[in-house]
């Protein structure tokens, strides 16, 4: 039987209750027993900086304390870094915080939005929240397809196009001037939500320069990937100043964690350690890479945090590799819409974990493949 509040709005009483992604700590419960390697969430093993734990640990006692309603000092040294006005940031809880407030601001009811099929699904939930139409794009060749998703958009008449850059789940990406060429043949209708979670890792010329004289782009960035501070939930976007405005109408003012604050502050201040993330990162991907070699899948060019690996054949065969892999105790995801779905997704960490994975993966293989 169904049990519904009489206080609901009839939206709310229709929309599914999803969660995007089930966390490792609710499998975990569920099979009573903890992952010896977390490697599907796309955190950072690594971790914060030294500084930034420095920062960190000074800073606990002062706890007590709500953190800066405006978080003037982390918007001016964000806005230094990127050579904007102070103006041109907002800061929120992470980018699917972001993601959530932009559909508040930008979307009403019946509004369309397009993205890609199988792309972040935390925006979709944020979509459906907000009674937006949602307007699916299929992947091509394992990457977002600008061209599609621009005809989509002139086609439906979007009010929102979404885009990552790079790509999660496959880890693919477009050059800054591929994207310029998206951003310059948006209908003047169109706002472009462009998610850049994993442009640290990228390489060089993935990024347009940012242009805050343009209305029709807000651009979104995230200590939680390469800075190695997913549980500080701390993200920003920028944008010209009559799209990140408004966001004070609908943020909450008093949601950011002050320990975040304080963390992101230093981090953005700490570019060498962030370097040698970015380069650590990059010798996990290509250990990564050799691994699903070996074992006789192919691993995606990645410009993030994590590798795609194409296990060759169907989604079930995938999801079995996955659960295989779940039983010996190493914790990874896969994509969850086809074609995407023959490949499973694992997060760069440190190298035990790596070499955790290395060897249960053909464990896993061959359990996966038996009978079949």
């Amino acid at each position: 039987m169904t049990v519904r509040s009489r206080f609901l709005t009839d939206h709310a009483a229709i929309v599914p209750a999803t969660v995007p992604f089930t966390g490792p700590e609710a499998l975990e419960r569920a099979r009573a027993e903890k992952f010896k390697a977390r490697l599907g969430a796309n955190e950072s093993g690594f971790g914060p900086a030294p500084s930034v734990i420095e920062a960190m640990q000074e800073a606990v006692f002062g706890n007590w304390m709500y953190a800066d309603p405006e978080s003037y000092e982390l918007r001016q040294a964000i806005a230094e870094h990127h050579g904007v006005g102070v103006d041109n940031v907002v800061i929120g809880e992470g980018i699917d915080g972001l993601l959530g407030l932009s559909c508040a601001l930008f979307l009403a009811p019946g509004e369309t939005v397009v993205t890609s099929d199988g792309a972040y699904p935390t925006f979709n939930y944020h979509v459906a929240g907000h009674a937006g139409r949602l307007v699916k794009v299929p992947y091509r060749d394992d990457k977002e397809d600008l061209a599609a998703l621009l005809e989509a958009a002139r086609k439906e008449k979007a009010k929102i196009l979404y885009v990552s850059n790079p790509d999660n789940p496959m880890g693919s990406w477009w050059t800054a001037d591929e994207i310029g060429q998206l951003i310059a043949n948006l209908p003047e209708e169109t706002l472009l939500l462009l998610d850049e979670a994993y442009c640290e890792t990228a390489p060089e010329g993935t990024l347009p320069p940012i242009d805050t004289g343009n209305g029709q782009v807000i651009r979104y960035r995230t200590f939680s990937k390469a800075y190695g501070m997913a549980g500080a939930r701390i993200g920003y976007s920028l944008g010209a100043k009559e799209l990140i405005k408004p966001f004070d109408k609908v943020r909450n003012h008093y949601g950011i964690n002050r320990l975040g604050q304080v963390a992101a502050l230093a981090a953005i201040k700490d570019q060498a350690c962030l370097q040698d993330a970015v380069g650590r990162i990059a010798a996990a991907r290509q250990r990564l890479a050799e691994i699903a070699t070996v074992n006789g899948l192919q691993p995606l060019a990645s410009a993030t945090n994590f590798v795609a690996i194409d296990c060759g054949r169907d989604t079930a065969y995938a999801r079995r590799i996955l659960e295989e892999t779940l039983k010996r105790d190493v914790f990874i995801r896969m994509p969850g819409v086809e074609p995407l779905s023959r490949c499973i997704r694992v997060s760069t960490s440190q190298p035990d974990e790596i070499e955790l994975f290395g060897a249960v993966l053909p464990e896993a293989i061959k359990a996966a493949s038996q009978g079949n």
